[in-house]
């Protein structure tokens, strides 16, 4: 791809590098922005620079907040004693959106891949450890996609917990075998939180 101006052809890499956007769609998004006045490229400008150098990762559920403790965990209307393991925040933002969960989050930052190089120390999963040995909470859900990845963390943070006395629990089998949970559907993801099984049965049925 020929470009008249390096500076054009700089901002088609730098935007060519986010998942998802080829050298062809960035250069279209960077000819919109070249035609939108100069004021709203600053207003985007300056939310990527906030959002970059001001956001938080809530102390408690590890999850992307604007303060050190997120809205959720900060809600006293919510279960603190139920707490709901997902992947990443995208997963929370789905669980959410189907208005049937009234716990808490704890947010791993991933899932344990040694084919990726992501093992045990990489997540956070020690701090949700320290959280069943408090003894605060009554139930663990795991949320993961129903990947291997994601059935291999479940299993490492089960062998870890299964001695503490509360339940725990995995997500009904509504969600397919390899589907990731922001892209099911509200009211199929709603279903599996509220029917959801004891993890030990789960295995079983595997």
């Amino acid at each position: 791809m020929e470009f008249s101006s390096k500076l054009l052809e700089k901002a088609v890499n730098e935007i060519s590098q986010l998942p998802g956007i080829g050298k062809r769609t960035a250069l279209r998004l960077v000819l919109h922005l070249l035609k939108q006045p100069k004021e709203q490229t600053g207003f985007l400008t300056q939310a990527l620079v906030a959002m970059r150098e001001e956001i938080k990762f809530c102390e408690s559920c590890h999850n992307i907040s604007d303060t050190t403790i997120c809205e959720i965990c900060s809600n006293t209307n919510r279960n603190h004693q139920l707490v709901c393991v997902v992947e990443d925040i995208r997963d929370v933002m789905a669980i959410e959106n189907t208005g049937q969960f009234k716990g808490v989050y704890h947010v791993l930052g991933g899932k344990i891949s040694p084919i990726d190089g992501v093992g045990p120390s990489q997540l956070k999963i020690a701090s949700l450890v320290e959280k069943v040995k408090s003894g605060k909470l009554s139930e663990v859900i795991f949320a993961l996609s129903s990947t291997m990845e994601g059935d291999t963390t479940n299993f490492y943070i089960y062998k870890q917990i299964a001695d503490s006395g509360i339940i725990i629990s995995t997500i009904a089998r509504g969600i397919a075998v390899g589907d990731e949970l922001e892209y099911a559907d509200e009211v199929t993801l709603g279903r599996s939180i509220l029917q959801r099984l004891p993890f030990e049965k789960a295995i079983k049925n595997n």
